[in-house]
């Protein structure tokens, strides 16, 4: 199996290279992500400005792009063929709910999704409050996951145009209770903004408030892991609204 892997914490993030270990065992796998951290940064291709490529290591490439760059360039220069699948991850903190449209995790799949090849995003549901070391948290858990999920969805030829939104719990593999599959939830922030006033007087803000919990609807994502699951989300590329656009029909008859 030929493996793209990509990630927006960055090619250093010890998430990335845990869960490199780990895919391993499935077949040959190229590593493609940014040279710095690129949280919440959506999706977007450079369009206007010249991209690196640089070889940190073996099998590890360094972009000064987006998620979807990584992927567009690891696809189209590092592969130069098509991988069999590309897995984004392992993210640090979850990717739930609405989470989704700001990830750039989520991204990197999403434009291998866009190419019609299979993709999953994983991501480690880390409490930032308890503040614990980087080395503490259970990458592992979630590398390990990965490798199961891959060689059963693989099975199963998921659809076209569809990728999986994979949330781990933070906990050793032990722990885990098992896998669900759910829909998308939607979670709670506070969206403040804060001003503040630079040395020369002018005003600059920080955007992005604290996370206030999840709208508790049952077989959601947000609620799969939080009892201790690890959820899985089939995500489309089609986000049409079925429903309304066939009542929006009947209203314009």
């Amino acid at each position: 199996m030929r493996i793209l892997l990509s990630n927006d914490d960055g090619v250093h993030a010890p998430g990335l290279k845990i869960l490199y270990d780990e895919l391993r065992k499935l077949g040959t796998v190229k590593v493609v992500a940014p040279l710095e951290e690129k949280s919440t940064t959506g999706h977007s291709l450079t369009l206007h400005k010249p991209l690196r490529l640089i070889q940190m290591d073996k099998d590890f490439y360094g972009v000064n792009g987006s998620p979807a760059d990584c992927v567009y360039l690891g696809i189209k220069q590092v592969m130069k063929q098509m991988p069999d699948i590309v897995v984004s991850g392992i993210n640090r903190g979850a990717n739930l709910g609405q989470d989704v449209y700001y990830s750039g995790t989520v991204s990197a799949a999403r434009e291998a999704c866009i190419l019609g090849i299979p993709a999953y995003a994983v991501s480690l549901n880390v409490d930032f409050k308890s503040r614990r070391n980087e080395n503490k948290l259970n990458y592992l858990t979630a590398a390990k996951m990965m490798v199961k999920i891959i060689q059963e969805y693989q099975k199963k030829k998921f659809p076209k145009y569809t990728l999986l939104n994979v949330n781990v719990p933070d906990v050793p593999f032990s722990r885990i209770k098992g896998v669900k599959p759910a829909r998308q939830g939607f979670r709670h922030y506070s969206s403040s903004v804060l001003k503040r006033v630079d040395h020369r007087g002018k005003d600059y803000y920080w955007v992005g408030g604290q996370y206030l919990g999840f709208l508790d609807e049952p077989e959601t994502d947000c609620v799969v892991v939080d009892q201790g699951f690890v959820s899985i989300t089939p995500l489309k590329l089609d986000v049409t609204d079925m429903s309304y656009l066939e009542e929006m029909k009947r209203l314009s008859e």
